[in-house]
């Protein structure tokens, strides 16, 4: 029998994580273990959750020694009203059939309302007992979701004993229900903490603690989700004091493996009735409801301005890359789309052109502040057009396709290159000819991309010397082309989302009176957007010095400003709150100016 999660254990070979000494004796009443788990089941396979052969116990030193096999048999009665007797009926017909199995069978029963409360009383080595059990059936995986947590706490409590004050088990563990995950909350104790942040304790204990969760998973075998959660002793009792309903439900249904004081008091406390949310708490939970509702709505937006958006736009630019254009910026791939794939080559309907517009259009609508506000209908449909232009572009995409077929390695080679060139020099990496595949692995390290367009691309550089010496077949072409495609579609979508995130570095609002403006800052140029009542009334060019001092202004154009921002995302400059820069806005409007943090 070995003991991996998610499935019923049977006796087919003998137990893993036992005494070695009872080893062989097992050997010789392996059948009459099968017989013994078989009987029990047939009969109480309803009651019956789990069985195990627990450790033997230790023996005193004038105590004589026997062999005994101590078999643990947890099981479950959902009628409160039925649990002793179900549990004396049990421990009357177990025993008979140990017995007639064999003697030295000794059945240890427990409900797991039992086990339960054996937790609230800090019965902690009951638990580490049967975690240490091995595991004959487990009907909802409760055996070895305790085995896990309980190596789990060990290994916790063993290495940050000073700060773990509870260990708690939810979720479904102890309520006998098969469940694809286990959950357990950890509480760390902040309050004597003096050479970091209670956050930073926080964050450096949870990354320990997740590892750890992973490192007991494996040594367990088990295949669910093992899932621990970290709360700071302070957060624990302020959720406490806001009514949290979360923090309620754990204290509620929650058992702790450890406790040095800190849940079963509170856990107590609100079974008495003693917890009584503040009337600030009340109102907070009343609030909670329209700042969800709120953050729906911006979510409806964030849908829209970057799923849909992206959805739609990284295609058109892959068929335009593969016609070969080269990455356009996204006002430009509209104008191209239409002129090349509609106009030129009649390879789409002009409706599609209008999806890809819309989409761009409303992006941008939401990135500069006209749209504030859109509906789950209307996000429907943009799904749904979207849907429908990916199908057709789908086919545009296999038709340049079959007309490209005879593309060679090498314009698929030098494509690529610039792709990776372009990633390199948006980071300022330095390289030369020799040093750029070094180069370009140690870029895909940094930035923690898939670690295949690696192997890709040193697949692609034998390619291209397979096809010059041509021996490269066409399989082997068509395939390379292929795994390109994929790689120049991640590398584009990652560069664009990076230049987009120095955009948004770069920007800073602030308000003139009743109005309110945007500043873009680049290397030696900033863009000053005025708006009134959120819509762009004029746009302002100008130098700015080292000193952040901004000179020569001149009326500019929201035209004049995408291009800019198109051909120098790379030279953003981040944001920097000198004296100067006030100075500067003030002089312009006359006006004292307040930044405004969103």
């Amino acid at each position: 029998m070995t003991q991996k999660g998610n499935q019923q254990k049977d006796s087919k070979d003998l137990p893993i994580n036992i005494p070695e000494e009872i080893k062989e004796k097992l050997k010789e009443i392996k059948n009459k273990l099968d017989i013994f788990k078989d009987r029990v089941l047939k009969d109480y396979k309803k009651s019956i959750i789990g069985i195990s052969l627990l450790p033997p116990p230790p023996v005193q030193k004038d105590q004589k020694k026997e062999d005994e096999f101590h078999v643990f048999i947890l099981a479950q009665e959902p009628d409160i009203k039925k649990i002793f007797e179900v549990r004396e009926k049990l421990i009357k017909d177990i025993d008979k059939i140990a017995a007639e199995s064999d003697k030295r069978f000794k059945p240890q029963i427990m409900m797991v309302d039992e086990l339960k409360e054996a937790c609230f009383d800090a019965k902690y080595d009951l638990i580490s007992l049967i975690a240490n059990s091995a595991i004959f059936y487990d009907s909802t995986d409760m055996l070895i979701a305790l085995k896990v947590a309980e190596l789990h706490k060990q290994m916790v409590i063993k290495k940050f004993e000073k700060y773990i004050v509870s260990y708690v088990a939810a979720g479904s563990l102890f309520r006998g229900e098969k469940s694809n995950d286990i959950d357990v909350y950890i509480v760390v104790d902040d309050t004597d903490v003096k050479k970091m942040s209670r956050f930073e304790l926080r964050d450096k204990l949870r990354n320990i603690i997740i590892d750890m969760s992973f490192e007991a998973a494996e040594i367990v075998g088990v295949k669910k989700q093992f899932h621990p959660q970290i709360y700071i002793l302070t957060d624990f009792w302020e959720s406490i004091k806001d009514a949290n309903p979360v923090i309620f439900t754990f204290l509620r249904d929650g058992v702790p493996l450890y406790d040095r004081g800190t849940f079963m008091p509170w856990k107590l406390l609100l079974k008495m009735g003693r917890i009584r949310p503040s009337s600030e708490a009340i109102d907070m939970q009343m609030d909670i409801g329209e700042k969800l509702l709120d953050r729906a709505k911006k979510k409806l937006l964030g849908i829209a301005a970057d799923d849909i958006y992206y959805s739609v736009l990284n295609p058109s630019q892959a068929v335009l890359m593969l016609y070969g254009v080269s990455p356009p910026t996204p006002k430009e791939t509209v104008m191209l789309f239409e002129e090349l794939m509609v106009k030129k080559e009649k390879l789409i309907e002009p409706k599609y052109v209008k999806i890809l517009e819309k989409s761009v259009k409303t992006f941008k609508d939401i990135e500069h502040g006209n749209l504030k506000d859109i509906t789950g209908k209307e996000i429907d449909i943009m799904v749904q057009s979207a849907d429908d232009y990916l199908h057709r572009i789908q086919k545009v995409f296999e038709e340049i396709e079959r007309r490209r077929e005879k593309e060679t390695i090498a314009e698929t080679y030098e494509a690529t290159l610039n792709i990776i060139k372009e990633c390199l020099n948006f980071d300022k990496i330095k390289y030369t000819e020799t040093t750029l595949e070094k180069s370009f692995e140690d870029y895909l390290k940094k930035n923690k991309l898939p670690t295949f367009i690696s192997v890709v691309f040193k697949d692609l550089k034998k390619a291209k010397k397979d096809y010059d010496l041509k021996k490269l077949t066409k399989a082997e072409a068509e395939k390379v082309k292929k795994d390109s495609r994929a790689m120049t579609r991640i590398l584009l979508e990652y560069i664009q989302r990076r230049k987009a995130f120095s955009l948004f570095r770069s920007k800073l609002k602030f308000k003139y009176g009743d109005n309110v403006g945007e500043i873009y800052l680049f290397d030696k140029v900033v863009f000053i957007v005025e708006t009134a009542k959120d819509k762009p009334i004029s746009i302002i060019k100008g130098t700015m010095d080292s000193d952040s001092k901004i000179t020569k202004t001149v009326k500019s154009s929201k035209d004049e400003l995408d291009e800019f921002v198109s051909k120098n995302l790379d030279s953003y400059k981040t944001i920097s709150l000198k004296e100067e820069l006030f100075n500067s806005l003030e002089e312009i409007y006359g006006k004292k100016i307040e930044i405004i943090l969103d």
